[in-house]
């Protein structure tokens, strides 16, 4: 019977109406008979007994009956009324007794509704640990508590509730006068460690219960601090592989081959919205292996976009390119309102896929949305680059080399003239008509050096550079110095953007620097370096800042909002006649 329990029965012990029956009964025939009893004793006696003798039987008879019986009764009486009080005094004890250890029972219990509540509430496996341990050894009133995990991770808690650095060959665990209790932390799948704790005396069965019921919900909150754990290294994983991926096939089979990893699936699809609000099939791996890029769209893909959440399906869809699945998860992709596509993951297995991978499925399910939606933004960004770059190329064929070649024209037409007439004046033009054609040639050559494609994804970025470095220097008839130091690893955008800067920097150099020299430098670090300095004429920074180059590139202030939109930094240092430097940097990954 529990302390609450014993309380209330005590209670109604206490009470009249809740006195043993036996007692009550006596009580009550004593109430409703005992006057009458007298009465009639003492009516027989005085009218009837004491008359049967002469005067001297009477005194005597009348002094044994009040004197003797009267003291006796009163007696037995008296005896009564003390035995009564003496029940309820033992009552009271008990129930003073049981109420201490109902107030124990209730501040125990009020410890462990504190510590349930504190597993719920921890953010992390270190403060499930260190609540679960503390709130033990307070639960329960251990000398000291030590929790375990399988890995050597541990946690100690002396009887104050303080942690305390755990120590094997302490005196604390070495004490022979305590007792030691030790319960497995156990989860339906697996073995998650101990839990150890130490008494002054032998715990008893209500403690013993007690513990058990505890270890289950410490056990229980570790698995569940243990799989959050999991789930946001999944995140961020998941997270830092797609970040910087523009190549949308690589994208998607990144993020498909994870998702599938994670969940346990056998094959996936992706399903994106085209321009028009189409749903196509993007890119997709078989039960076989065998990847797709387009097909039918299936009709589970149709109903997740329609209802624009994860949802679960048992059975084949033979209409797609995962037929002969078992069962299949289907995950909206968006964004606000805004529906970019369904990723669907299949197993063969009718049993696979359980709903309780659903919540973490739908967060990388929405990682995989922002990483589609940068991975589109980019290669929009490219299509308007591409149209830019033509418009710079126009620009710079009708504004330079057409207008040269229309002069060469009209000059040779004056050369026609005067090659009869004045034949000094005529090689005079020829020569300056050989002079402008040599300078087209090498504005021609220098444009198309500028547009031959760089492979950064093949050779890398410090590969590139060093490649194109090299051709520079030859292309212009500069002398080209470059140094590398220290290792460089950025992301794939991160490193188009810092190749970008170089090409500018060393283009203005050819352009308007008329210097000799040339010095670029990449450094590793925590940044990522890039510094171009020349030897040329240097200008006035502050008098360009806000234009694009001559060429129709990118100005200095586009190049600085380049750098700072990436998280990294820009500087021009020059003045006129000192030459001109440039320090590009961005954060390594």
């Amino acid at each position: 019977m529990s302390p609450l329990s014993r309380l209330m029965a005590r209670l109604d012990l206490l009470h009249p109406a809740s006195e043993p029956e036996g007692l009550r009964r006596r009580i009550r025939t004593a109430r409703n008979y005992l006057p009458l009893i007298i009465i009639s004793v003492v009516l027989f006696y005085e009218l009837v007994f004491v008359r049967l003798g002469g005067p001297t039987f009477e005194l005597w008879a009348r002094l044994l009956f009040y004197g003797g019986v009267g003291p006796l009764v009163t007696f037995f009486t008296v005896e009564w009324i003390a035995e009564g009080v003496r029940v309820r005094e033992r009552a009271e004890l008990e129930l003073v007794s049981l109420s201490e250890e109902l107030r124990r029972s209730l501040r125990r219990l009020d410890t462990v509704q504190q510590l349930i509540r504190q597993l719920a509430e921890a953010r992390d496996l270190e403060e499930v640990l260190d609540a679960a341990v503390v709130g033990v050894v307070r639960a329960t009133g251990a000398q000291s508590g030590v929790l375990r995990l399988l890995g050597g991770i541990e946690r100690a808690c002396d009887a104050s509730g303080t942690l305390i650095p755990h120590d094997p060959a302490s005196p604390q665990e070495a004490q022979a006068e305590s007792w030691e209790v030790s319960l497995p932390l156990n989860v339906p799948e697996a073995r998650l460690g101990s839990l150890s704790l130490r008494f002054d005396s032998v715990p008893g069965l209500e403690t013993r219960s007690l513990l058990d019921a505890l270890a289950s919900e410490i056990a229980t909150a570790i698995r569940s601090a243990q799989q959050r754990s999991r789930d946001l290294l999944s995140l961020y994983e998941v997270d830092r592989s797609i970040r910087a991926e523009r190549n949308m096939d690589r994208l998607l089979e990144r993020i498909l081959d994870q998702m599938a990893e994670r969940a346990g699936a056998q094959a996936s699809a992706a399903y994106l919205v085209d321009e028009d609000d189409v749903l196509r099939l993007e890119f997709a791996r078989d039960f076989g292996g065998q990847v797709w890029h387009g097909g039918p769209v299936s009709a589970f893909a149709k109903r997740v976009a329609a209802e624009r959440r994860p949802l679960r399906i048992n059975g084949p869809d033979e209409s797609s390119v995962l037929s002969g699945s078992g069962t299949a998860v289907g995950l909206p992709m968006l964004q606000g309102d805004r529906l970019e596509g369904v990723l669907i993951l299949a197993h063969r297995d009718t049993q696979a896929l359980s709903d309780a991978r659903l919540p973490l499925l739908g967060l990388l399910a929405n990682q995989a949305t922002l990483a589609v939606r940068n991975a589109r933004a980019y290669l929009y960004s490219e299509e308007l680059a591409i149209g830019e770059e033509r418009n710079r190329i126009a620009r710079e064929i009708h504004d330079g080399v057409a207008q040269s070649l229309a002069f060469s024209a009209i000059k040779l037409e004056l050369v026609e003239r005067l090659i009869s007439k004045d034949p000094e004046r005529a090689s005079a033009e020829i020569q300056q008509i050989r002079q402008i054609l040599r300078e087209q040639i090498k504005e021609v050559r220098r444009s198309i050096f500028a547009l031959r494609p760089i492979d950064l994804e093949r050779y890398g970025l410090v590969e590139t550079v060093r490649k194109y470095v090299q051709d520079f220097g030859e292309q212009n008839g500069l002398k080209a110095h470059l140094e590398i130091e220290g290792e460089v690893h950025l992301p794939p955008s991160d490193e188009a953007g810092l190749f970008r800067i170089l090409q500018e920097s060393l283009n203005n150099v050819a352009k308007h620097a008329r210097a000799s020299n040339v010095w670029v430098r990449l450094e590793g670090g925590e940044y990522a370096t890039l510094t171009v300095r020349d030897d040329g004429v240097g200008f006035d920074p502050q008098a360009v800042s806000g234009r694009v180059s001559s060429a129709g590139g990118l100005g200095l202030g586009q190049m600085r909002e380049r750098m700072e939109s990436h998280g990294g930094r820009y500087r021009v240092e020059s003045a006129p006649g000192q030459g001109t430097l440039v320090t590009a940097q961005l954060p390594q990954s």
